[in-house]
C-alpha cells in the first residue's frame, strides 16, 4: 500500500440524528450509508455503551459511568470529524447538558441536526414489537429530546419510509444553508450563559 506523507486537510460533516429510542435512527442511518455519495461512518451512541466491559458497576457510580461514556462519545465523533471523516451520529438529546456538551465540542457549521420525529402511539407500538426496551421509555423522552426546538431537517418516521427520510437528508446536504441549527443554538443568550457551567 502506498504510504501517504500528506493527506489534504478537510473538516468532516456530522449528520446528527436526534430522536428518542425506537424513532428509527439506526434504520435511517443504515439507509444513509447506502445512498450517500461520500464515505460516512455510522457512530451510534449505543455502540459506545456496548464497548463497556461486563464488570459490575456499583449503583452509586452508574450515573458517573454513563455520563463519562456520553462525554467520550461526543468527543469521539468530534475527533473523527476533525480528522476529515464524515459521520452519521445517532444520539438522544434527552438531557440539556448533552446538547450543551455537543455544542461545545462539534464545529457548528459542519453539523446537520436532524429531528427524528415519531408520535407517542407509534413509538409504543414499536417498543412492544421490539421487546428490548422498557415500556413507555421512548414516549417519556419525547418532549425533552426536541425541547431545544431548532433543527436543520425534520423527518416524521411514522409517515415517511427510511428511504424517503434518507433521501430528504441527502437532498439537504447538497446545499446546507447557513446559519445551521447548531449556529443558531449557540447564538441564544441562555446557551451562551450556560456554556461555562458544569456538565
Amino acid at each position: 500500500m502506498r504510504h501517504l506523507t500528506h493527506v489534504p486537510a478537510r473538516r468532516g460533516v456530522v449528520v446528527f440524528l436526534n430522536g428518542t429510542s425506537s424513532s428509527g435512527k439506526s434504520t435511517i442511518a443504515a439507509e444513509l450509508l447506502r445512498i450517500l455519495d461520500e464515505p460516512y461512518f455510522h457512530m451510534p451512541v449505543d455502540a459506545f455503551h456496548a464497548m463497556r466491559s461486563p464488570a459490575p458497576v456499583p449503583p452509586d457510580e452508574l450515573d458517573n459511568v454513563l455520563h463519562r461514556t456520553w462525554r467520550g462519545y461526543h468527543r469521539a465523533v468530534a475527533g473523527m470529524a476533525a480528522a476529515g471523516n464524515d459521520v452519521v451520529m445517532d444520539h438522544v438529546l434527552s438531557a440539556e447538558w448533552r446538547l450543551r456538551d455537543c455544542l461545545s465540542v462539534l464545529v457548528p457549521q459542519d453539523v446537520v441536526l436532524v429531528k427524528m420525529h415519531c408520535p407517542a402511539e407509534e413509538l409504543e407500538r414499536r417498543e412492544r414489537a421490539r421487546g428490548d426496551r422498557p415500556p413507555g421509555l421512548a414516549a417519556r423522552r419525547l418532549q425533552q429530546v426536541h425541547a431545544h426546538g431548532v433543527h436543520d431537517v425534520e423527518c416524521d418516521t411514522s409517515r415517511l419510509t427510511p428511504g424517503e427520510c434518507a433521501a430528504r437528508i441527502k437532498d439537504f446536504l447538497t446545499a446546507r444553508p447557513r446559519p445551521t441549527a447548531f449556529e443558531r443554538l449557540l447564538a441564544e443568550p441562555s446557551r451562551q450563559d450556560a456554556s461555562g457551567g458544569g456538565q
